[in-house]
């Protein structure tokens, strides 16, 4: 196979423009990284305690939001169930931010170790390291329980960890981070939502924007020089990561735990148009960006619709 030099790339173009010199784009994210990170155990005041009558969730943002279950419920389980969903979401995130770290591992393994680009992934790395740790502490401050993923899924992502190639390995890494920052960017600024709730989502949608740039940047130039094979087995799996997003996205036991029936909850979240829709516009941003780069084709592109995340 021809190797790629980074002069060929650099007049290279894919649907979105010409690609960008990776050391370039690495340098203006160590730069970013310099002026705008942040230590949650200093920044967050995480002694303060809740404050009554504020959510840990946005309700709008809660999987059964108008639904028939939703409006049987009064105010305050629909609170309790947002603190759980909140947890929930947390716990996915750590799961995913783990997986993202030995994906990056992997990625820079083979790359010059005093590059820009090499450097940044270290940078993006410790700052998941901090992300994890602070989700963590915000489920334990909060009072639910950790909600890990179906044990199915779990072993699946080991494989994930150990057989992905690159570019299946930044499409994967945006779908963890868009849904997310999409949501979170709703949350920060919402004043009916906890104060430290605010702060960590502050925090992560800041240092996030970083690392979409680096993923989506990485994602380009994997899909222009990639082998063909390579590109096509990265739309399957893309879709089948969307699939396993979908259903891993709220543990269904959050409705246990505030006293719900499992399957009717399940049952309502999944007629829910409120719900289908939230799922939409909050991966429309990067189902736009995978079209346009090409990933979104084939059956990848009827596994993304039947995840409910692509119309």
């Amino acid at each position: 196979m021809t190797t790629v030099t980074e002069r060929d790339v650099r007049l290279l173009r894919d649907a979105l423009g010409p690609l960008r010199d990776r050391e370039k784009v690495a340098e203006r994210l160590l730069e970013s990284s310099a002026k705008h990170s942040f230590d949650p155990d200093k920044e967050l005041d995480w002694d303060a305690p809740a404050e009554d009558g504020k959510w840990f969730w946005p309700p709008e943002l809660v999987s059964l939001y108008d639904t028939p279950l939703w409006r049987t419920m009064s105010e305050e389980r629909r609170m309790e169930l947002a603190r759980h969903e909140a947890a929930s979401l947390a716990s996915l995130g750590i799961w995913f931010e783990i997986i993202l770290m030995q994906l990056l591992v992997r990625h820079i393994y083979d790359k010059p170790v005093t590059s820009s680009h090499v450097r940044y992934a270290l940078t993006e790395i410790a700052d998941e390291c901090r992300h994890s740790m602070m989700f963590a502490r915000l489920i334990r401050k909060g009072g639910a329980p950790e909600y890990p993923v179906p044990r199915l899924y779990h072993n699946l992502a080991r494989v994930l960890k150990t057989a992905s190639t690159t570019p299946g390995s930044f499409a994967a890494t945006l779908l963890g981070e868009e849904i997310l920052d999409w949501m979170q960017r709703l949350t920060f600024p919402d004043e009916r939502i906890q104060p430290l709730v605010r702060g960590v989502t502050r925090i992560h949608v800041i240092e996030e924007a970083r690392h979409v740039r680096y993923a989506r940047e990485e994602l380009r130039r994997q899909m222009v020089t990639a082998p063909r094979w390579e590109r096509e087995l990265t739309r399957l799996s893309c879709g089948e990561a969307a699939r396993v997003f979908s259903v891993c996205f709220i543990n269904p036991q959050v409705y246990e735990n505030v006293g719900l029936d499992r399957g009717q909850a399940v049952a309502q979240v999944r007629e829910s148009g409120h719900r289908r829709e939230v799922m939409r516009s909050g991966a429309e941003r990067l189902t736009d960006f995978l079209d346009d780069i090409g990933v979104l084709r084939g059956t990848g592109r009827r596994l993304w619709k039947s995840s409910g995340l692509l119309a």
